[in-house]
């Protein structure tokens, strides 16, 4: 009988690679995994054979613009004062007098023109020589804000049982807004005016921006010139006198340029 060659492939369940497939495979995958290693290593050598350089050739600089305006919002604090030998008696003087004020100035009150609000309101006690609680002492007081200052120095000359106590002059915020948009295009004119001028000085055709900041001061509230430091010091529903001044607004534009 003769003897036949029998196939290497007879008898492997279908779907299964040979011993040689299987090797050919493997080491596809190794080499792909020592070049990927070997990119990565000298990728990072190359990251520290070339440190971080600083950009070169930009200028630091800032610009103000500023505008004087006169100020257009009046605030003014009434106070009272009140003595008793208890809390309870103190705190009632006092809430009879706001009341009482407070019913007044609403009379003439009107939104943005003249608003009426409470303001700080306090009740402490006294001591006498022996430590001990001789009586107590309070103080309440009423804010007049607005716009309208003859309304504003008409009302307080009217409001019974209290004295003048603060006054301060300010911008209001439609006001501001304007004078600050005038003062922004003042600084950034400015500053771009000095980052030519720099350019050209140092040799440079031009700039570009790096980066900018705006910022604005807030002038606050200015005490007044007052004519009258009380307001019960004239006489009786007499407007208080007093007279404003002006606030300065100023906008600062500082940043970086790229000279080119």
């Amino acid at each position: 009988m003769g003897v036949g060659l029998v196939s290497t492939t007879a008898g492997r369940p279908a779907g299964t690679m040979s011993f040689h497939t299987q090797r050919e495979k493997f080491l596809r995958a190794t080499q792909l995994i020592a070049a990927c290693a070997l990119a990565a290593a000298t990728s990072g050598l190359w990251a520290q054979s070339t440190p971080w350089t600083p950009p070169q050739n930009v200028l630091q600089l800032s610009a103000s613009g500023t505008v004087d305006v006169q100020q257009d919002l009046l605030v003014m604090s009434l106070n009272t004062v009140r003595e008793g030998p208890d809390a309870t008696t103190v705190q009632n003087q006092l809430k009879v007098v706001l009341d009482t004020a407070l019913a007044e100035a609403r009379k003439t009150a009107a939104p943005g023109q003249m608003d009426v609000r409470t303001g700080n309101f306090s009740l402490y006690p006294r001591h006498g020589r022996d430590g001990k609680i001789s009586g107590w002492q309070g103080s309440a007081e009423l804010v007049l804000e607005g716009r309208d200052f003859a309304r504003i120095t008409a009302a307080a000359g009217k409001i019974p049982g209290m004295t003048l106590g603060n006054v301060g002059f300010g911008l209001s915020r439609e006001r501001r807004a304007l004078v600050e948009a005038d003062a922004q295009k003042q600084a950034i004119d400015r500053f771009k005016a000095k980052a030519g001028e720099l350019a050209a000085g140092f040799g440079f055709t031009g700039y570009t921006l790096r980066e900018v900041s705006v910022n604005a001061n807030d002038p606050g509230f200015a005490r007044p010139r007052m004519l009258a430091m009380e307001a019960k010091a004239a006489a009786a529903d007499m407007p208080v006198p007093v007279e404003a001044g002006k606030s300065t607004v100023m906008v600062t534009v500082s940043g970086s340029v790229q000279l080119k």
